[in-house]
């Protein structure tokens, strides 16, 4: 790729990682390597096993996937812990992002994990700014900074009109996670 933009995939309704799994799943497809870091994320969703089947038949550094996180605490405060592993993973992402080895880098919740404090918005912010001209980078998550906004080529908002969580229904596995 020449150029590649950064886009954020933001608001409060479904799909946003979904979103970027698939925008992966296309890159993949034209020849693109593909690093995923998931922020918060720490459980086995259902996308993970088929990433890592993916990227065993692609073969070593054509898709790599990596969790930041100790499992969804969005019910509770984070801790020392978490934020140790957001430190660390953005780190990862950054080295990711400018190694030259990846075409697409897509940095799951990473808005939840500014929103939350596990990471500061500078930090994301100073990531987002060392991205290198032709890399695609896929920011995603709720809660996008206005800063954030500004620094995207493309922001799509995943806005909710109805759930059926709001009945009842729980996350179900292989649909929402």
């Amino acid at each position: 790729m020449d150029k590649g933009y950064v886009h954020v995939y933001t608001g409060n309704g479904k799909g946003k990682t979904t979103a970027a799994i698939g925008l992966c799943v296309r890159a993949l497809g034209a020849g693109l390597s593909v690093y995923i870091g998931q922020f918060i994320k720490g459980m086995r969703y259902s996308e993970i096993a088929t990433l890592e089947t993916l990227a065993a038949a692609l073969g070593p550094g054509r898709l790599v996937v990596e969790q930041y996180g100790r499992g969804c605490f969005i019910r509770r405060d984070p801790e020392r812990a978490d934020i140790d592993l957001a430190s660390a993973g953005l780190a990862r992402a950054r080295e990711a992002l400018v190694s030259g080895r990846y075409g697409l880098v897509i940095l799951d919740e990473l808005n939840v994990a500014v929103k939350v404090g596990v990471v500061a918005e500078a930090d994301a912010l100073a990531v987002v700014g060392v991205r290198p001209p032709a890399v695609e980078l896929v920011v995603t998550g709720r809660y996008a900074t206005d800063a954030m906004l500004e620094r995207a080529d493309l922001v799509t908002e995943m806005r909710e009109i109805r759930h059926y969580y709001r009945t009842g229904v729980q996350a179900r596995t292989g649909i929402e996670r």
